[in-house]
């Protein structure tokens, strides 16, 4: 066991050594360690006392998550048949420990012992709230539950655990699955890098044409550009069915859907709430259901009349210009994109060519260094694949954090982008010594071909921004205790705040030119060019607003009315008659693939995409407020200001706390319909 790589926490988790024979040998002695803390720490003699409980508890605890973390990522980047059976064998007992820990009656009495103490009363402002998420946080995971209530509840959250992960799965190899072999005449108008990776995919096969598949590397630019109209529909059938009804039944989500859901209400009903979503809401900003879907029906009502426009010209300019008199869904990308072409007389492909990789991570790296007053240099780490790097963050000459960028998309990895935590910022009360922390940046790009870098779009870069903000809600913080440091703590309704933060740069000119690199010339992107991405920056924003809203409402109506497990493509439908201005044909099953809320952290929560987007615009126009006085938004003053409010601060304050702390007052809403063309 001295030579089991999981059992290895002193430093950098050991991607390169890690095998699935591992996994269950270490999981026997983590678990059997958090045993014993948890029978040590609930024992009579031990006090109720912070650091004690801590010292005992945590430590253990904090060693199982992070070698159960490096598991879990590679679950999830590193897929393998040996590995992914490994992770089922031994996620139901995970599941089992952490839901007896979150509902141990000892352990919750020693809480509400120190809780209701001199010493509790006198925690500092970050312990303080520490502790009462934490008393919240056991009341959620079934405390206070007796006898068969209880035992049912921690069945629920094993069948749950499964059940998502296998929803997971199965949209990762419905993914990996199709694939579809065009004929050179049946990709015009693809651009070039993309023919050229697609048929160097085939040819690794041994096999003619051009290997097509539904990742968004390929998938994306075939819809925009692909003239030939019967490989868009096959291309979009394929990807808007994936894991339905449709394909093999061993990857169909139906029943997983429906078996989540039913779960989810029956968990709210043990807890004596109404619903799921109102346990959901319980640890966020919103106060309740209503108050979501109002919030999310008004900012539909005020886009609606955008989207309408957006919809009618994209018709008329299909029936005119390209002679699709019926436009279809597998039309819309293609003819948007030709439509912004003729209005704003530019591509995404021709912008394309002036994000070179290498270019936009040393000005992002750079506008990250100017505002926050931090270096970032590259380090090394094990990883998993060749293509992650690794970065520290430094201040002042210390270590501040550091992360891994995977950004590459490949089989066996999920699709998407995110941030995930490998470790958290720490003053561990077993050394005495301040663990800095470490994030995983993960997302899904082209890779360069025939020598040449890879080239984002710019959506690819926003999605980079985006990812990094998160990235450093983690790494900058200061806070010392791990339940509230970094993005722990916070609520997740306000978790989207640094990222969609972040985003707000790439339409700076400021920042824009520091980001390019022309791949042939080295020229920078021209000012002509960019104020045409920035005239097209609104485009169709009604229509993108509407869809978020689409997704959100169908989460929350899912999760906020009971009997809704049976209904889920009901609901879908129902929503989109409500609020949707383009309808998706019948057999539509986004539902299907919708990992955030049937997978990830978003049940009942997707809204939080839009609510925290109120709170980015207004934090942002801190930053366009200093442009005003000083000419440029590159604020340092500002930056630090915010980085000390917000990222900082992480989860230790409430969000609405740490935005009054950065802004000065409640945030409004108008800074997002300006920032969408919508005031």
């Amino acid at each position: 066991m001295s030579t089991n790589p999981l059992l290895d926490t002193s430093g950098l988790p050991l991607f390169d050594q890690i095998k699935p024979e591992h996994v269950s040998p270490a999981l026997d002695v983590l678990l059997a360690e958090a045993e014993a803390a948890l029978e040590k720490v609930t024992a009579p003699a031990v006090p109720p006392d912070y650091d004690t409980l801590s010292l005992l508890l945590d430590v253990s605890t904090e060693r199982l998550g992070r070698a159960w973390g490096a598991v879990s990522h590679l679950n999830a980047v590193a897929d393998t048949p040996e590995l992914r059976a490994t992770y089922n064998d031994n996620l139901p007992r995970i599941t089992e420990f952490y839901t007896r820990l979150g509902c141990d009656e000892r352990l919750y009495a020693k809480y509400k012992s120190l809780d209701q103490s001199a010493a509790g009363q006198q925690l500092s402002p970050p312990r303080r709230r520490a502790l009462d998420l934490a008393l919240r946080g056991f009341v959620l995971g079934g405390a206070e539950l007796q006898g068969d209530a209880k035992k049912r509840f921690a069945e629920i959250q094993e069948q749950q655990a499964a059940l998502s992960q296998a929803f997971s799965e199965h949209v990762m190899d419905a993914t990996d699955a199709y694939a579809y072999y065009a004929t050179a005449d049946e990709l015009a108008g693809v651009p070039a890098d993309v023919v050229e990776a697609t048929r160097a995919a085939a040819q690794a096969e041994g096999k003619d044409g051009h290997k097509l598949t539904l990742h968004m590397p390929c998938y994306l630019p075939v819809m925009q550009y692909a003239t030939h109209r019967p490989l868009r529909e096959t291309l979009y059938r394929a990807y808007v069915t994936r894991a339905s009804e449709t394909g093999p039944a061993e990857r169909n989500n139906t029943p997983l859907m429906q078996q989540i859901v039913a779960l989810r209400h029956e968990e709210a009903a043990l807890l004596g709430y109404a619903t799921f979503a109102d346990v959901s809401l319980v640890p966020k900003m919103a106060e309740s259901p209503r108050q979501v879907i109002d919030f999310l029906r008004d900012l539909a009502q005020r886009a609606r009349p955008f989207a309408e426009k957006d919809m009618a010209e994209l018709r008329d300019f299909a029936r005119v210009e390209l002679a699709l008199t019926d436009l279809q869904a597998w039309d819309t990308a293609f003819a948007s994109e030709k439509l912004k072409e003729a209005r704003y007389a530019f591509s995404d492909q021709e912008v394309k060519q002036y994000f070179t990789e290498p270019t936009v991570l040393k000005g992002l790296f750079t506008l990250i260094e100017t505002l926050f007053d931090v270096r970032i240099q590259p380090d090394v780490a094990p990883v998993w694949h060749e293509s992650v790097r690794f970065f520290r963050i430094e201040r002042a000459g210390h270590l501040v954090g550091q992360f891994y960028l995977d950004p590459y998309a490949r089989s066996g990895k999920r699709p998407g982008a995110w941030m995930d935590d490998v470790r958290g910022r720490w003053k561990r009360p077993d050394n005495h010594q301040t663990q800095t922390p470490i994030a995983h940046l993960v997302c899904n790009f082209a890779m360069g071909v025939g020598g040449k870098p890879a080239l984002l779009t710019h959506d690819d870069v926003t999605t980079l921004f985006h990812e990094f903000g998160h990235g450093l809600h983690h790494m900058l913080t200061q806070v010392d205790d791990i339940g509230v440091s970094g993005i722990s703590g916070v609520e997740w309704d306000a978790v989207e705040l640094p990222s969609q933060f972040m985003e707000n740069f790439c339409w700076e000119w400021d920042v824009v030119q520091q980001l390019t690199h022309h791949v042939d010339t080295g020229a920078s992107l021209p000012r002509t060019l960019f104020d045409k991405m920035l005239a097209a920056k609104n485009f169709q924003s009604g229509l993108a607003t509407l869809r978020q809203i689409e997704f959100s409402l169908f989460d929350m109506r899912l999760h906020a009315e009971v009997g809704n497990a049976q209904r889920v493509q009901a609901v879908v439908d129902e929503v989109r008659r409500e609020v949707a201005v383009n309808i998706p044909p019948s057999f539509n099953r986004f539902q299907h693939s919708f990992s955030h809320i049937f997978a990830g952290g978003y049940a009942a929560g997707y809204y939080s995409y839009k609510w925290a987007e109120v709170l980015s615009a207004d934090a942002y126009a801190a930053f366009e407020e200093a442009a005003t006085d000083a000419g440029n938004v590159l604020s340092v003053d500002v930056g630090l200001r915010y980085r000390e409010a917000i990222l900082e601060a992480g989860g230790s304050r409430s969000a609405m706390e740490n935005f009054k702390a950065f802004r000065g007052r409640e945030p409004n809403i108008d800074a997002l319909l300006r920032h969408q063309g919508m005031s």
